[in-house]
């Protein structure tokens, strides 16, 4: 049966694998970016584009875009990772990263409850660089802080959400070859959309508020 799908941060990487793999079987998708791909472009998708998920007046015209959209399952997926170190840190940037992968995914998905079928889902993609107890290298100070505070955000979300039946997944993607790393990662996007379309699938409120690996480990927070 197919599902109609919100993804964030369509147009390449991670987000723009999960879109093809959801149009592929049939899902109805509306893929959210700032501007759309070619790739983007080629699939049968709805688009929407001019979206900035940390700018209020974007995320209102998500929502008007979206009226009328009843929505089985919404995908955080738009995030920014900036390499930093002790040694010069900038407070603006730190901030930057806050606002796109902590405060923007709760603020788009309190804008969108409403839309929510019985049964919907909301996916947060995170990082298991957002673990405090596996962090083993230091560094990265803004990424790690905006994923533990998104991690923090979806699991009082999982808990505010029992009462209407709406389960929240906290998903780590893997490392995935992706722009974001410079195609370091040691899975493809579509091996990763692969894995993250399996567990949001078999998602249930048993789950919700879980932190767990593509692979299906569980991660300590």
């Amino acid at each position: 049966m197919s599902k109609t799908v919100v993804i964030t941060g369509a147009n390449r990487g991670i987000g723009l694998a999960m879109t093809k793999l959801c149009a592929a079987r049939g899902d109805r998708v509306y893929a959210i970016c700032r501007q759309s791909s070619i790739a983007l472009d080629a699939l049968n998708v709805n688009v929407i584009t001019d979206i900035n998920i940390t700018e209020k007046p974007s995320v209102i015209a998500l929502k008007l875009a979206l009226t009328g959209i009843k929505i089985d399952l919404l995908i955080n997926n738009a995030g920014l990772l900036i390499s930093d170190q002790l040694a010069g840190l900038q407070s603006d940037l730190i901030r930057q990263q806050l606002e796109v992968n902590a405060i923007a995914p709760l603020m788009v998905t309190e804008a969108l409850l409403d839309n929510f079928s019985v049964g919907g889902k909301v996916a947060m993609i995170t990082s298991r660089m957002g673990s405090i107890a596996d962090n083993q290298s230091g560094g990265y100070y803004g990424y790690r802080m905006s994923k533990a505070a998104l991690n923090a955000g979806a699991k009082s979300m999982a808990i505010d959400l029992q009462a209407r039946k709406i389960a929240v997944g906290i998903f780590h993607p893997g490392f995935v070859q992706t722009d974001m790393v410079n195609h370091q990662g040691d899975i493809s996007a579509d091996e990763s959309a692969k894995r993250l379309m399996k567990l949001m699938d078999k998602l249930t409120m048993a789950e919700t508020g879980v932190f767990i690996h593509s692979n299906g480990e569980r991660l300590p927070w």
